[in-house]
């Protein structure tokens, strides 16, 4: 049986007392728009901008710089793209979707766990869900996973629902946000180009 993660984000809001510290993954502010807005009233959000996989780096500061629009600031853990590839070495010809893309989810989202656990957050989930392009059943497994290992709660979301990701495309065009048109690594640029 499949499961609704977007109810069950509901059911776990209102689990809640108090606003809770939250660490959101953001894998760039088109991504983040949408899922900020259904959040933002329920926890003490920081955004946390770890994404080695973005290539060139012209790139990965440019997504950064385009949270400013959404009126945020972020936590930039850094850009090392040498991470990243060493991590996915021996996948770089595997489909979109693949696993050198799961690989770079689940290495992303363990990061902000790490970071969670480091500076005393509550609960963690990601943006990455947004994107019709991902499995939300693996990023919520994953997240599971990684609550168990690092003992921080994982919101489950499926951001796309309820329309998020056209809501997102509506919130870009209305404040001038950049919407890129490849995830983010060298080989998803080149499978853009292959299509």
């Amino acid at each position: 049986m499949k499961i609704n993660y977007n109810q069950l984000m509901q059911k776990e809001i209102a689990s809640f007392g108090t606003k809770p510290k939250l660490v959101l993954h953001c894998c760039c502010a088109p991504c983040s728009s949408a899922a900020i807005e259904r959040i933002k009233d329920y926890f003490d959000i920081t955004f946390l901008f770890f994404n080695p996989n973005i290539y060139p780096e012209s790139e990965y500061n440019l997504r950064k710089q385009e949270f400013k629009k959404l009126g945020v600031s972020v936590v930039d853990l850094g850009y090392n793209h040498n991470e990243f590839l060493n991590l996915v070495k021996g996948k770089e010809q595997d489909k979109e979707g693949g696993e050198r893309c799961k690989l770079c989810i689940a290495y992303r989202m363990e990061q902000a766990f790490k970071f969670a656990v480091e500076n005393n957050y509550d609960v963690v989930t990601t943006t990455l869900s947004i994107s019709p392009h991902k499995d939300a059943e693996f990023i919520n497994l994953t997240g599971e996973q990684l609550e168990k290992q690092y003992g921080v709660k994982y919101l489950h979301a499926d951001f796309k629902k309820e329309n998020g990701y056209l809501r997102s495309i509506e919130l870009c065009k209305n404040l001038g946000i950049y919407r890129q048109d490849y995830c983010g690594c060298e080989f998803s640029i080149y499978k853009k180009v292959e299509e």
